[in-house]
C-alpha cells in the first residue's frame, strides 16, 4: 500500500519481511533472510508465506488491477502475519487471512484517494456481487483458485523485454527482493529497480488485464513463461559473468517455480519436460566445480557426486511425458540429459542415441544456433571430429553467435580431438578472451597451457 510522504518512515519501524518481498531499507541492510527465523515453527511459517505470496498477489491483482498497490498491500499483510502467527497460531485458512487483510488495506487506500475510489466503483460494477463481500479472515472457505499461473502470464507480457520478464517474475512470483535479483545478475540495485519499474509501467501502458487471455494467447504466453523460467535456470547453472560458475539461488528458484507450473498444469508435456530437464541438469552441480572453484567438464566429473534423487525424479518425469503428449524441445533436451544421467561412466554414454535426439531437436526448433552447436558435439562423438567441425562452419556467419565464446570453445575441443593442436590452442585462447565467466576463462586458459606440453586426450564438453 502506498502512502506518499510517510511510507519510508513507516517501513523503517517495521520488521524485515519474512519472505524477502520488502522494498524499503530491509532490502539493502545487513540483515539476511535467515535472521528473521529463530525456530522450526517460524521457519515453517516463513515457508508457508513464501508459497502463498504469489497466489495472494495474483488474487489481489485480479480483483483490484493495480500491481504496485497490490504488492504493497501484500507486503503489509505478510508483515502482520509474521508478527501475529508465531504467537497466535496459524489461521485455519492462511491464504484467506492474507487476502482479507491485504484487501482491507487496499480498500482503505481507495477510500482515501478520490481517483482510486472511482476505479473501485468501476471495478465493483463489473464484479459479481458475491465477490464483493469479504468473510472473516478465519472463516472456513472453499479452496480458491490458484492465481500463480495468471500472475506468471502477466509478468511475461509480450510488451516486455526478456530481461524485464525475468526480473518481474523473480520479484512478483519468486518473492526475491530487488537487491537479491540485482546481486544474482551482477548489476547495481538502482539498475534493477529501474528495470522492474519499467516492466510494471510497460504492463500498465499495454493495458494488460489479469486473466483476460484467449486460448491462443494463453498458449503463446505459456511458451514465454517457460522460456523465462529456462533463462533463469541457465543463468543460475552457468553464470554469464563473475567469479562463480553457478548461482544456486537462481537454479533453486527456477526449479521451485517450474514445480508450481507442473502442479498447475500436470498434463502439459513441455512443462513436465522443462521440470525434468532442470532436475537432471542441476543434479550434476556438486561435481561441476573442483575444490578451488574451477570448472570440471562433464566427461571428467565424479558421477558419484551427482544427486541421485533428482536423477530418479527427472528420468521418471520425462519417461512419463514423452509417450503421452506432443513432443517438444524441453522434453527432447530432458531426454538427452537422461541419457547422460543413466550411465555411471562417461565412456559408456550412448552417443548415437543422443545424436538422434539432437537431430529431432533441430527439426523441432529449426534455426537455433545453440542446438546446432550441441548437435555438432554429438555428431563428432559418433562420426568423428571432422564431421562436427563441418557443422560448425555454417555457424561462423550467424550473427547471434558473434562474440560468443561457446563457438570458439567447441571448435577448439573438436580440433583437439582431430589432432590439430596449434589450431585448438588458438581457439581456446580466443574463447578465453571472449568469456566473462572467470571459472570458464581459467579452464580454457588451462587447456591452452596443457596443449603446450602434452598430446590431446581430453577436452571440453559443451554440456558441462
Amino acid at each position: 500500500m502506498r502512502q506518499h510522504g510517510t511510507r519510508a518512515g513507516d517501513r523503517r519501524a517495521q520488521p524485515a519481511c519474512p519472505v524477502g518481498r520488502c522494498r524499503g531499507p530491509a532490502d539493502h541492510g545487513p540483515r539476511r533472510h535467515g535472521d528473521v527465523v529463530s525456530d522450526p515453527a517460524r521457519r515453517a511459517i516463513e515457508e508457508l508465506l513464501r508459497e502463498l505470496a504469489p497466489q495472494v498477489l495474483g488474487t489481489l491483482v485480479r480483483r483490484w488491477g493495480d500491481f504496485d498497490a497490490a504488492e504493497d498491500a501484500l507486503q503489509e499483510a505478510m508483515l502482520s502475519a509474521a508478527t501475529q502467527w508465531p504467537a497466535a497460531g496459524t489461521p485455519r485458512n492462511p491464504r484467506g487471512w492474507l487476502v482479507t487483510v491485504a484487501g482491507r488495506r487496499l480498500t482503505d487506500e481507495l477510500r482515501r484517494d478520490a481517483a482510486r475510489r472511482r476505479r473501485e466503483a468501476t471495478a465493483a460494477a463489473m464484479e459479481p456481487s458475491a465477490n464483493l463481500s469479504a468473510p472473516a479472515a478465519d472463516d472456513e472457505q472453499a479452496p480458491a483458485a490458484d492465481d500463480t499461473l495468471e500472475l506468471l502470464f502477466l509478468c511475461c507480457h509480450p510488451a516486455l523485454t526478456p530481461e524485464s520478464q525475468v526480473a518481474l517474475t523473480l520479484r512478483a512470483v519468486g518473492g526475491l527482493t530487488t537487491a537479491q535479483i540485482a546481486r544474482a545478475f551482477l548489476v547495481p540495485d538502482a539498475t534493477m529497480t529501474r528495470r522492474i519499474s519499467r516492466a510494471k509501467r510497460g504492463i500498465a501502458d499495454a493495458g494488460a488485464t489479469f486473466g483476460s487471455l484467449s486460448g491462443r494467447e494463453r498458449a503463446e504466453r505459456l511458451r514465454a513463461v517457460l522460456h523465462v523460467l529456462y533463462l533463469i535456470f541457465n543463468e543460475g547453472y552457468t553464470a554469464s559473468s563473475g567469479a562463480s560458475l553457478q548461482r544456486a539461488e537462481l537454479t533453486g528458484e527456477a526449479i521451485r517455480l517450474t514445480r508450481q507450473m507442473h502442479r498447475l498444469l500436470p498434463d502439459d508435456g513441455e512443462v513436465t519436460g522443462l521440470l525434468a530437464l532442470m532436475l537432471l541438469i542441476d543434479a550434476r552441480s556438486p561435481a561441476r566445480t573442483a575444490p578451488d572453484g574451477s570448472l570440471v567438464p562433464l566427461a571428467e566429473q565424479n558421477r558419484d557426486l551427482w544427486k541421485a534423487d533428482q536423477i530418479q525424479e527427472g528420468v521418471a518425469l520425462v519417461t512419463e511425458a514423452l509417450p503421452r503428449s506432443m513432443i517438444g524441445p524441453y522434453q527432447i533436451q530432458a531426454a538427452v540429459a537422461a541419457v547422460h544421467a543413466e550411465v555411471s561412466r562417461a565412456e559408456d554414454t550412448d552417443w548415437p542415441q543422443i545424436l538422434e535426439l539432437y537431430r529431432l531437436l533441430e527439426r523441432t526448433t529449426p534455426d537455433n544456433p545453440m542446438v546446432t552447436l550441441n548437435h555438432a558435439v554429438a555428431r563428432a562423438m559418433v562420426e568423428g571430429p571432422e564431421a562436427g567441425l563441418e557443422m560448425l562452419d555454417g555457424l561462423d556467419s550467424d550473427g547471434r553467435l558473434a562474440g560468443h565464446h561457446r563457438l570458439s570453445a567447441v571448435r577448439a575441443h573438436l580440433l583437439e580431438l582431430a589432432g590439430d593442436v596449434a589450431a585448438a590452442r588458438e581457439h581456446y585462447q580466443l574463447a578465453a578472451k571472449l568469456t566473462t565467466s572467470l571459472p570458464e576463462r581459467r579452464y580454457l586458459q588451462a587447456r591452452v597451457s596443457w596443449l603446450a606440453h602434452a598430446s590431446p586426450d581430453a577436452g571440453l564438453d559443451v554440456q558441462s
